[in-house]
């Protein structure tokens, strides 16, 4: 598998208004250059670009959601990194080739797929492969 660059990092927060009003300043942003939501995750995104790296500060739609299941268990902090690679799926063969392990499917993000690794297997940190481009 090669890793093209890292994608985005993803920072798990409670209140994405009061994580803006600490991060913006820092960030020399006083929006952010996309917000979305993402249904399947049961997140609120906002997303900056600094450079060609996405810095996501990510808010759970759902008290049951993986973002507030995070939140609960360790607080708010640095919750994923992002590798962009050329084909998501053959890197899950790759990988899985190796053991490691893969949780669920490849899923699917406008024009891109992405799958994660297990925390356990990547010192507590959950990586995310992704292909293809924002837009």
């Amino acid at each position: 598998m090669k890793v093209n660059k890292i994608d985005h990092i993803s920072i798990a927060v409670r209140s994405i208004a009061q994580a803006r009003k600490m991060w913006e300043p820092v960030l020399g942003k006083s929006m952010p250059d996309e917000d979305y939501i993402e249904e399947k995750e049961e997140i609120n995104v906002a997303r900056y670009w600094i450079g060609d790296v996405g810095f996501e500060l990510m808010e759970s739609r759902s008290p049951s959601g993986d973002v507030a299941r995070f939140i609960n268990k360790n607080g708010e902090g640095v919750m994923l990194i992002s590798f962009h690679v050329d084909d998501t799926r053959e890197s899950v063969r790759e990988l899985t080739a190796r053991e490691y392990p893969v949780l669920g499917q490849v899923r699917t993000f406008k024009n891109s797929e992405y799958a994660f690794i297990h925390p356990q297997k990547m010192t507590n940190v959950l990586v995310e492969i992704i292909d293809g481009q924002w837009e």
